[in-house]
């Protein structure tokens, strides 16, 4: 009832050849990344710099600065934090920039934190200040006119 074929080429022109190119891994969609994890038991004296997720469990004595971060329970890091995003659930010793920041319950934030969007939950500690991203204004274009010589 049941049986297993072999795969053939599409009747599409494809050759034998360009079919297993398109099944390697990476070719076309790309896989969904995985966090890189800093477990409780590590201590990391020194910058952290990636394009990818980072979550902290551990301790970070230096800058941080990846596309989103999140520090758990245990979770501490002492240094700037560069970030799309930041989800805090233990304690940060030093100033957080970033677009969109989450403290939980849980979170101690000892530092100025500059944001697009700031969340806090009931219980978070924070000592501080919330900064907003300045946004740069709109280039002018046009005429100038030198308002002192019209008298």
């Amino acid at each position: 009832m049941f049986s297993k074929h072999q795969a053939k080429p599409a009747a599409s022109g494809l050759s034998s050849s360009d079919l297993a190119v398109l099944s390697e891994p990476g070719h076309g969609r790309k896989s969904p990344r995985v966090a890189s994890l800093i477990a409780s038991d590590i201590s990391i004296e020194g910058d952290l710099r990636g394009d990818g997720e980072l979550q902290v469990d551990g301790v970070i004595r230096g800058d941080v600065s990846v596309a989103r971060l999140t520090i758990g329970e245990s979770g501490q890091v002492e240094g700037l934090i560069h970030a799309e995003s930041v989800e805090v659930r233990g304690r940060v010793l030093g100033a957080v920039t970033a677009k969109q920041v989450r403290l939980h319950a849980s979170a101690h934030v000892d530092g100025d934190i500059t944001h697009e969007q700031l969340t806090m939950e009931a219980g978070a500690f924070f000592e501080g200040r919330s900064l907003k991203f300045q946004r740069t204004p709109l280039p002018v274009t046009g005429d100038v006119i030198d308002i002192s010589a019209a008298s």
